[in-house]
């Protein structure tokens, strides 16, 4: 009398095979159009600390085309991953603080708007992996309209300083960076907000 036993181990060439599907389900064209993006990072920092503006702003440019061809590419041919989910902010936000880090160093951003905005994202992070700890849930993580606002505002920045508007109209730019300070602490503090409440609805799960 036969039994059928499930095969738990698999062969050399299942093995093989698994292996070529799930690399090619990691490296598709929107993960490689986010790693590409991560790459450019060191370049343009280079040109902004040689004082090459017009070739660091055509660097991050054309990171800024990889930003919305990725998502736009993920969507039509329905290729999201969960790497991308993480890999395509993680890259926006590395793009954003490399360049106001090094736009700070060469004096061209003033030290207080490079605090604000780091300060926001540390508290940001840093009260997503708390409650995630306390909960051991993940909160589902959706950009609010305050924090859109604000990166939209980040990028106007950094374009802006590559594009020496700093020099042309002094008090058209401060106001373009008070605004941006005043829009990023109200976003951090929104995003407070919704994690707060969020923690809260959470609170009888978490002493059952």
């Amino acid at each position: 009398m036969s039994s059928s036993t499930p095969r738990l181990v698999r062969t050399p060439a299942e093995a093989a095979a698994s292996s070529t599907v799930a690399a090619h389900h990691l490296l598709n064209v929107p993960n490689f159009l986010t790693l590409f993006r991560i790459v450019l990072i060191p370049f343009f920092v280079v040109l902004i600390s040689k004082h090459r503006l017009t070739e660091g702003l055509y660097v991050f440019g054309a990171a800024a085309v990889t930003d919305s061809l990725d998502g736009t590419v993920a969507r039509w041919f329905d290729s999201k991953t969960e790497i991308g989910a993480f890999l395509d902010p993680f890259a926006d936000k590395l793009l954003l603080v490399s360049s106001f880090v090094v736009l700070t160093i060469e004096q061209i951003f003033p030290a207080w708007l490079l605090s604000v905005i780091v300060i926001r994202d540390v508290v940001v992070v840093f009260g997503y992996l708390m409650l995630t700890f306390f909960t051991a849930e993940r909160m589902p993580v959706r950009p609010s309209y305050l924090g859109k606002v604000s990166t939209f505002l980040q990028l106007a920045c950094v374009v802006g300083a590559l594009l020496g508007f700093g020099m042309n109209s002094r008090a058209l730019w401060y106001g373009l960076l008070y605004v941006t300070v005043a829009i990023t602490g109200l976003s951090g503090l929104h995003y407070m907000y919704r994690g707060l409440t969020w923690l809260q609805s959470r609170e009888p799960q978490m002493f059952e």
